[in-house]
């Protein structure tokens, strides 16, 4: 009912988030529903994932199941994943922006696309998409389901919904343990705990071109990275490297923000420190009296993972509840984290127990933990070692959720097979 009454007001909040480029004018009218490009013959599949980590967490999935008579509709809510499914979805594949929770434009976008089995990804539950989807006989899996600390304490002040909701799931494939715990008590019929995909995918792709000139450029500096950063921390990493300057006079500190488009205020905050910045959104590249280069472009973590051996993980020094290591494990770092860490606790966990990462606090533990690394390249070698090998030990989920939808998908050959044969 709430949803009804809200619909009237959604030009509003439309105009509010195309004003912050949190939405593409040229495709507002799929957030209403309506489709910009036509459904595929035969059965399709829909995966729905909140925003880029999500949907890059899916893209081995989305290749192993989209095939030549089975089409994959891939929606997210934000214009990154929508730029990053773009650049990286496999042939069959299509993206969509999901369409605002109302049941008008649910109903209006499920009338169109029509699919035969729905996978929600990690924890991106809208009442109306669930319902509706349901209500149809379309079978839903949740895949790689995640309840955080604050989802479960939320979630359990409104039991009924929540239940309501998981109840509608044919199957839910969580990606620990504690996770299947905290579906269950929620209310969830039937769980397995498959693992984290994230752990399975690949390292991220770079352009060699890029990467060939920015070693050029940096040649023998010594680097490290802050990557997926937000409020609060850009301030730390830059004090940091005043301290390192004093043992390090030539090292060059890149700063990835999660949110590129804070890039000219965390220039500011160099400049207020009496230190140069370059821009890459700018087409600016590190010179020799670069001390801060932002890295505020989409896409491109593998060519910063690649260029720094040693890497501050953002979204743990500020109370967010951190950002993804596994990327820069995979790709050579030795990894720094701050406690606020709940968002991937057990890789974390395991990452810590290894040695291929460390916990810091603030400002001075971490330019003392990146001067232990930059001072002695064989303890920040082992540490990297280290961080791969705990990623690498605890893979195979993908494998794990291809089996579990496994009969789901034979059974949409099998119609598909029989429809052509008809």
């Amino acid at each position: 009912m709430l949803s009804v009454f809200a619909t009237p007001f959604a030009p509003l909040l439309f105009a509010r988030r195309l004003s912050r480029g949190k939405e593409l004018r040229d495709r507002l009218q799929e957030r209403r529903g309506e489709p910009t490009v036509d459904r595929p013959p035969g059965p399709l599949i829909w995966l729905h994932g909140a925003s880029v980590g999500e949907i890059t967490s899916v893209l081995p999935l989305i290749t192993q199941i989209a095939g030549e008579h089975t089409a994959v509709l891939v929606t997210s809510g934000t214009v990154t994943s929508a730029a990053l499914a773009g650049q990286r979805l496999p042939r069959g594949a299509i993206h969509q922006f999901v369409p605002l929770d109302a049941p008008r434009y649910v109903r209006r976008f499920l009338e169109h696309w029509q699919p035969d089995l729905a996978l929600f990804v990690e924890s991106d539950l809208w009442p109306n998409l669930v319902f509706e989807t349901s209500g149809r006989g379309t079978p839903l899996i949740l895949i790689n389901g995640r309840v955080s600390d604050s989802s479960f304490r939320r979630w359990r002040r409104f039991g009924g919904l929540i239940r309501s909701l998981l109840e509608r799931f044919d199957l839910c494939l969580a990606r620990t343990s504690t996770d299947a715990a905290r579906l269950n008590n929620l209310g969830a019929p039937r769980i397995i705990a498959a693992g984290n995909i994230k752990l399975d995918v690949p390292a991220p792709p770079v352009r060699e071109d890029a990467l060939r000139q920015l070693k050029a450029q940096i040649g023998a500096r010594p680097v490290v990275a802050a990557a997926s950063t937000h409020p609060g921390e850009e301030a730390m990493v830059i004090e940091a490297h005043r301290i390192l300057r004093a043992n390090f006079p030539n090292l060059l500190t890149i700063i990835a923000p999660r949110h590129p488009e804070r890039s000219s205020g965390i220039a500011e905050i160099v400049v207020a420190a009496g230190l140069h910045a370059a821009l890459r959104s700018q087409g600016q590249i590190p010179t020799a009296g670069t001390d801060i280069y932002i890295a505020d472009t989409m896409g491109e973590l593998g060519l910063i993972y690649r260029l720094a051996p040693v890497v501050f993980m953002g979204g743990s020094l500020v109370r967010h509840g951190g950002q993804n290591p596994i990327e820069a494990a995979k790709l050579g770092a030795a990894i720094a984290h701050g406690p606020h860490v709940g968002n991937f606790r057990e890789i974390y966990e395991a990452l810590d127990e290894a040695g291929g990462a460390e916990l810091i606090t603030d400002v001075s533990a971490m330019a003392k933990q990146f001067a232990t690394w930059l001072a002695n390249p064989a303890a920040q070698t082992k540490a990297a070692q280290n961080a791969f090998d705990a990623v690498e030990q605890q893979s195979g989920a993908l494998a794990r959720t291809l089996s579990a939808i496994e009969p789901y998908l034979m059974q949409l050959r099998l119609g598909s097979r029989i429809g052509r044969h008809a």
